[in-house]
């Protein structure tokens, strides 16, 4: 019976340890300190001072005229992809958009339709350059994190991801540069 005994107490000893170590070792995760309400007050004074600037006002009236009630329905039709950072199938429709009074350096467009909607995807020249090898009416396969909204931009502005291409990965963005931005 005291050899039972010391063998249990052999196993559960080792047990108890490790435990211990691993509740040790965990990383805790800290809650996001929440706003005071000095600071709430400041970034709502902030919004409402923006709202009444030239370019706040500028913007409402795109939010409520037809191009920028058409952006933010685009928007709905694809939030679920994006909340989820699934693949949405797409087929492109340009890749030499440029828009009106911008400049040569600027960034480069690509155009996609998803859907039957058209979006815009914004790239750096040498991120570009990963997706030379795309022609119009090419298939894709589009992953995005973030969708953005302008008065200057006749479409939905989407964050293009991840793009793949029958199974070969055309562009990723990698995240652990800019702070995962």
């Amino acid at each position: 019976m005291k050899n039972k005994k010391n063998l249990i107490y052999a196993l559960i000893l080792p047990l108890v340890v490790v435990s211990g170590l691993v509740f040790a070792n965990r990383e805790i995760k800290k809650e996001p300190k929440p706003l005071s309400i000095a600071e709430r007050k400041a970034i709502l004074d902030e919004r409402k001072k923006w709202e009444t600037s030239p370019d706040g006002i500028k913007y409402k009236e795109w939010a409520i005229s037809p191009e920028g009630k058409k952006v933010y329905a685009s928007h709905d039709k694809i939030r679920k992809y994006i909340t989820d950072f699934s693949n949405m199938e797409a087929v492109v429709t340009s890749v030499t958009f440029k828009r009106a009074n911008a400049k040569s350096s600027g960034p480069k467009w690509l155009i996609v339709r998803i859907n039957g909607e058209d979006y815009m995807m914004q790239y750096t020249h040498k991120d570009f350059e990963r997706l030379n090898g795309l022609k119009v009416n090419d298939k894709i396969i589009l992953r995005s994190h973030s969708a953005g909204y302008s008065p200057n931009h006749p479409y939905l502005i989407v964050s293009g991801d991840y793009i793949e291409q029958n199974g070969k990965v055309l562009f990723k963005r990698d995240f652990s540069k800019n702070n995962g931005c």
